[in-house]
């Protein structure tokens, strides 16, 4: 097994930083990419809001968090990345931007350099058929928010071998995380039962069975769930949730992951949900309003 004592990730998003944070508290040192020095140093801004956030609530003390933060650093080149014991890319969900970012970090890797993809529904073997070390090559699916879901999918491709396998979940329970298996099937095992749900909910909108309202405070007061479908749409990112459904309906060839067209609709006219600052609901106010 690699004695892994600095990570890479690359990707400075909402994915990538609280990876990068989670790390950083677990004692690692960490390197953070993105495509320019700009959204990595808002991405570390973000690390540093979301540790204070946890110091506010007595999760972790001050000195944690100073020391967290210090562990963390920009790497503004995707050659330093190369140069750590786990690179973790936490990109896009966009298979070929995937692919793209493993062949341009190639070059760069030292020998025993892992690798790992936080994604949440392409096929792990395929990514690491791009790569020189697919038997060093593994899904780390983080769930979101990182620095509070206690889950992570680890996920092995046709040729990850069992040394790498021991590796990740080590390296997940070294960050208090609970791991769970998954087979290498489209969308794994969270995604391929959550997002449907959440397809099927936007088909009710779609259908006029409910409105937005309706079909969130069923499912929070009816089946107990802490968000509403629509809104947990919007969380996640509705281009995020078009994708995995895309990942679905090709990958599986089945018409029950037929992404709804209204989701399609809502994602080509730009409303990603809150990133964008309107989907299902409109967040531009005080208070987030449903738009349908």
């Amino acid at each position: 097994m690699v004695d892994i004592k600095t990570v890479g990730v690359i990707g400075a998003g909402q994915m990538g930083s609280g990876i990068a944070h989670v790390c950083a508290l677990g004692g690692y040192d960490v390197r953070l990419h993105d495509v320019s020095r700009e959204r990595i140093d808002a991405g570390i801004a973000l690390i540093g809001k979301n540790l204070a956030r946890q110091v506010s609530r007595n999760i972790i003390d001050q000195a944690a968090a100073d020391a967290a933060l210090a562990r963390i650093s920009a790497a503004e080149n995707v050659e330093a990345i190369g140069q750590t014991d786990l690179a973790i890319e936490a990109a896009t969900e966009n298979e070929e931007v995937k692919k793209a970012i493993f062949r341009s970090l190639q070059p760069h890797l030292k020998p025993d350099t892992l690798l790992a993809s936080n994604t949440s529904s392409i096929s792990i073997t395929r990514l690491a058929s791009t790569t020189d070390r697919p038997e060093r090559f593994i899904g780390l699916h983080f769930m979101n928010p990182v620095p509070l879901m206690k889950l992570v999918e680890i996920i092995r491709g046709i040729a990850t071998d069992v040394p790498t396998y021991e590796t990740a979940v080590a390296f997940a329970k070294s960050l208090g995380k609970i791991t769970s298996n998954a087979e290498d099937f489209p969308a794994f095992i969270v995604n391929r039962v959550l997002v449907p749900m959440i397809n099927e909910a936007i088909y009710t909108l779609y259908e006029g069975v409910g409105t937005v309202e309706a079909i969130d405070t069923a499912m929070k007061l009816g089946a107990n769930h802490p968000m509403g479908p629509l809104e947990l749409g919007d969380f996640i990112g509705l281009d995020t949730v078009l994708s995995i459904m895309n990942v679905l309906y090709e990958g599986l060839a089945d018409s029950k992951y037929r992404p709804c067209p209204l989701l399609v609709k809502y994602v080509e006219a730009g409303w990603l949900g809150k990133k964008t600052g309107r989907g299902f609901y409109d967040y531009r106010g005080e208070v987030p309003v449903p738009t349908r």
